[in-house]
């Protein structure tokens, strides 16, 4: 029997910031989100972040938590039913980080009588501390109590031209009858050098304007060029001008440089250049959580304002979207039906 785990990032289980400390501390030690030496990591993150971060963070998750809990697992969870509405076979739903988690997940699937399970990491771009992580866990999980499971995954997806054509219309719809003289692509920034280490030919990406444009087998993981792609792609469906739109990376950690430019100082930009009106949409995310309700809508907007700027619009992610719930589960139909796509 066949079955379909749709993983997310994760959140705390509540916005107390012991629950918040204990959430910073799992994601943090990963060493595919920070990726030095576990002595060093460890010093970092317990001996530094996690004694100065927790309560900021909490204080952050209280602004956008909702009253049924934390946006991101609601909406996951709206998600998952909605997709379990188009399919016929079982759907679950885990996080990479906190309680509901991936060996949940998996034992949910396995208890319905699956032994062949379709793992969708809910990222349309690869990175090392998203698609990477889960991957390499749900196989250490696998061999450790899940032995007889099968588990297929969906590749990232960024230039599917079905969700290309999904993202774009959801970003026209939004910005039907509102003037805006800019769109910012922002997605979630990594460190430069993660980009680097996941180049599988060791030599194309250099970070330096051109080689995300030259094609390579290195964009077959490069989060930095399929970020590039997506903003490409939907301006090019929605007719963008070249001077109205570009792509910017948030949520930087630490003191090493992560990918540019960053999204706080272009919303800065824009606004000392005289940009009174702009919308910013953020790809990377298909569900809100902090980084587009706090980050962006919130910190963001106010940015923008501080620098002279009048109407800022945030464009929520696809969430529920009727056609983006289709399309997953048309990916889990397909795959039960012909095995995983190339």
């Amino acid at each position: 029997m066949k079955g379909a785990l749709l993983v997310n990032l994760g959140s705390p289980d509540s916005p107390e910031p012991k629950d918040v400390k204990k959430y910073l501390g799992e994601f943090l030690m990963d060493e595919r989100v920070i990726d030095i030496p576990l002595v060093a990591r460890t010093a970092l993150v317990k001996g530094i972040i996690l004694n100065t971060r927790p309560k900021a963070s909490a204080a952050a998750y209280k602004k956008i938590w909702w009253d049924e809990g934390s946006p991101l697992i609601v909406l996951s969870e709206r998600l998952k039913d909605k997709v379990q509405e188009e399919t016929s076979l079982p759907v679950a739903l885990a996080m990479r980080y906190g309680s509901m988690t991936i060996k949940k997940g998996l034992q949910e699937l396995v208890d319905k009588g699956c032994d062949e399970v379709f793992l969708i990491p809910l990222y349309p771009q690869f990175a090392m501390a998203t698609t990477e992580t889960i991957l390499v866990l749900a196989e250490e999980l696998r061999e450790e109590f899940f032995p007889n499971l099968k588990i297929d995954s969906l590749p990232p997806f960024y230039n599917n031209p079905d969700y290309i054509s999904i993202l774009a219309n959801s970003i026209k719809n939004e910005l039907k009858g509102k003037d805006y003289e800019y769109l910012l692509f922002s997605y979630h920034g990594v460190p430069e050098r993660h980009i680097k280490k996941s180049d599988v030919t060791q030599s194309h990406c250099k970070i330096d304007g051109s080689c995300c444009a030259t094609p390579s087998k290195a964009h077959e993981f490069c989060y930095r060029h399929q970020c590039l792609e997506v903003t490409r792609l939907v301006a090019e469906y929605l007719e963008l001008k070249p001077d109205t739109y570009s792509t910017s990376f948030q949520s930087r950690l630490g003191f090493d440089p992560w990918l540019q430019p960053y999204t706080d100082r272009t919303i800065e930009r824009l606004g000392k250049k005289g940009i009174k009106t702009m919308a910013i949409a953020t790809p990377a995310f298909v569900s809100d959580c902090l980084e587009t309700l706090e980050e962006i809508a919130m910190e963001g907007e106010e940015i923008f304002h501080e620098m002279g700027g009048k109407e800022f619009t945030t464009i929520p992610c696809l969430n529920t979207n009727k056609d983006w719930v289709t399309f997953l589960a048309n990916k889990i139909n397909n795959w039960s039906k012909n095995g995983v796509e190339a």
